[in-house]
């Protein structure tokens, strides 16, 4: 009997980056694409598939806000991260050349990290829904003066010519993914680099804030991200959504989370996952060193 293959799935299309994500760090797994990331969390949820690869923050772009308000309630863990590199490809159909394109299609975020080729060429920016969506549309129209901005694995993908590669405008540009499972699943205490992610709501009073974040720093616990939003349209409420360097096993992040309970509304705190920190983290630091 043939053991059934285990899939992940990603929004977007099939040449999205994350895809690419999704073979880089799982190539066994079938990779199969999702319209919206809802979907992608619901195929997870009811066991349809056994990982989702999303996207939570770019170097340039900022934090993708739309999972930020579906994590809380997603009953979804976080079991791992990726930093990927993003590496641009201006594509256009077999027959276009660099004097042939007059527009260029991708992602309002593609676009907006490749303006300065964009400027040189003096082409028209097109918004689309997504970058390996563009560059279907692109090869199908075999329109020889159509570009898209998409992914090297995209043009395979459309049979596109790439007529300039990594046509990015910093070569910094990286998107962090988070990995989700149905399952909670712990890295091990003894993991050399661990990120703890949780979420919490602070009660509506003086210094609330200041007292939440007092127990991190007096126990000597790096918070590498701290994030705000505001729930049901309440100026009043807000939920707190963190990232801290270790495990919440060792003491020094047990009495910070402790503490924070103390302030926090009740039931509020919850950890949404306890990961290895990627290898990408140690070259930040030692960049800042």
């Amino acid at each position: 009997m043939t053991k059934k293959r285990r899939t992940i799935v990603f929004q977007g299309e099939p040449g999205a980056n994350s895809h690419l994500a999704c073979r880089q760090v799982y190539p066994a797994y079938a990779a199969v694409p999702c319209p919206t990331f809802e979907d992608a969390f619901a195929k997870v949820r009811s066991g349809r598939a056994d990982l989702a690869m999303i996207p939570i923050e770019n170097s340039i772009a900022g934090r993708v806000a739309d999972i930020h308000h579906l994590m809380p309630d997603a009953g979804l863990h976080i079991i791992g991260e990726l930093f990927l590199p993003v590496r641009h490809q201006l594509l256009a159909p077999k027959g276009a050349t660099l004097k042939t394109i007059k527009s260029v299609e991708s992602h309002v975020h593609a676009l907006g990290q490749c303006r300065k080729i964009i400027r040189r060429l003096g082409l028209k920016p097109i918004v689309a829904a997504d970058t390996a969506g563009s560059a279907r549309e692109v090869s199908e129209s075999k329109d020889v003066t159509r570009a898209a901005i998409a992914s090297g694995l995209a043009a395979k993908i459309y049979k596109l010519k790439v007529l300039r590669k990594n046509v990015e405008d910093e070569r910094h540009n990286t998107t962090r993914f988070i990995v989700l499972s149905r399952k909670a699943k712990w890295a091990p205490r003894s993991t050399k680099n661990i990120i703890t992610t949780f979420v919490f709501q602070v009660r509506n009073i003086p210094a609330a804030l200041y007292k939440a974040l007092g127990g991190f720093a007096t126990n000597g616990v790096n918070m590498t991200k701290l994030e705000s939003y505001q729930l049901g349209g309440k100026f009043s409420a807000t939920l707190f959504y963190a990232d801290v360097e270790g495990h919440p096993a060792d003491r020094a992040l047990e009495l910070a989370l402790e503490e924070l309970k103390f302030v926090s509304q009740p039931g509020s705190l919850r950890i949404l996952g306890v990961y290895p920190a990627h290898r990408y983290r140690a070259s930040l630091q030692a960049k800042a060193s």
